[in-house]
């Protein structure tokens, strides 16, 4: 025999000079999971449940409803993009509902004091942050569980906010800072711009930026992180401050939307936070999940409640159905996990 053929699928073929020269390699479509990665499934799903609901509702696509959901949705699909960061480094905030509260109202007492509205909104928008750094530095270097000190906080702010307004509307404010959220540009509410503004550059700076891969590191295994000169401490503060600003942001928005300082608002906006992320595909134990499956899974609470309201559907059923939604998306992380494990 003068010589033997080939492997199949060698990657070779013979050139006209008889030298072997290598395959070229084949050209591969990227797929909807390689473009968005987690996030695919919280897209698909709201795709689905949007086709779902234009076929059940003449209304459901109508400018008018859509503009709705928008503002419905923005609020707390933006803290929902604070709660994603800390979610990341396997933390969690129980108190950007009542910051969300507490920072809305600090602004509404500033405006009615005589304060100017970019003033005032600065205001709230510092106390926040503060409010996130207190949060961190607790995590970061009292080495607190991240449920209590939040959980802890929460019940400040709302007894601070509620002591400060003795638990009464702060009204009247001006008419321009109500035009805030409830104005539109090009047509699309204020509120859906500055949605997107916020997902779109916490998309990138997760995916882009050094900072976005320690925030996964620390996620993942904070020791290993530090011992390849991740700042953990640093870090961590950072994603609570950042939480606690979103929130404040929320929170300006919300009193802006009603003209009036509320100071039960934002109660239970932490749950729909949390349940946002995780229906988007982030999860609990960190470093898995992305800005825009944080985004999807806003709309698909927000979607399912405005779809539920136009098809009449009892409010109560509602809650079971998201609930369930995130006890699926829980579980099937979980199963995908131990499947990786297996595979090991």
């Amino acid at each position: 025999m003068s010589g033997s053929a080939a492997p199949a699928g060698q990657g070779t073929s013979a050139s006209p000079s008889g030298q072997a020269t290598a395959a070229e390699p084949q050209e591969r479509v990227l797929g909807f999971g390689d473009v968005f990665g987690r996030d695919a499934g919280g897209l698909i799903v709201l795709l689905v449940l949007f086709g779902a609901l234009t076929l059940a509702s003449d209304e459901f696509l109508t400018g008018n409803n859509l503009a709705n959901l928008a503002r419905q949705v923005a609020i707390f699909g933006i803290i929902a993009v604070g709660q994603l960061l800390v979610i990341l480094t396997a933390g969690i905030d129980l108190s950007v509902g009542s910051v969300l509260g507490l920072t809305g109202c600090v602004t509404a007492e500033l405006l009615v004091h005589g304060w100017g509205i970019p003033l005032a909104i600065i205001g709230g928008l510092l106390v926040g942050a503060a409010i996130g750094c207190f949060n961190g530095a607790l995590v970061a270097y009292a080495k607190l569980p991240p449920f209590i000190v939040t959980l802890g906080m929460l019940g400040i702010a709302r007894g601070v906010v509620l002591v400060l307004t003795d638990a009464s509307t702060i009204q009247p404010l001006p008419n321009a800072f109500g035009d805030i959220a409830n104005g539109d540009f090009l047509g699309l509410p204020n509120l859906l711009w500055m949605f997107a503004v916020v997902v779109v550059v916490a998309a990138f700076v997760l995916r882009r930026t050094v900072f976005g891969r320690y925030v996964y590191a620390v996620g993942s295994n904070p020791e290993s992180a530090r011992l390849a000169g991740v700042p953990v401490t640093a870090v961590l503060i950072a994603v609570y401050a950042i939480s606690g600003f979103l929130a404040a942001v929320g929170g300006v928005l919300f009193m802006s939307r009603l003209n009036a300082g509320i100071p039960t608002a934002g109660t239970g906006y932490e749950l729909n936070a949390i349940a946002a992320c995780v229906i988007g595909g982030a999860s609990l134990f960190g470093a898995k999940g992305g800005a825009f499956g944080a985004a999807a899974g806003a709309l698909i609470v927000g979607t399912l409640n405005n779809g539920g309201n136009l098809l009449a559907v009892n409010a109560f059923y509602l809650q079971i159905i998201i609930g369930a939604l995130i006890l699926v998306a829980v579980f099937f992380d979980q199963w995908q996990g131990r499947q990786r494990a297996k595979a090991a």
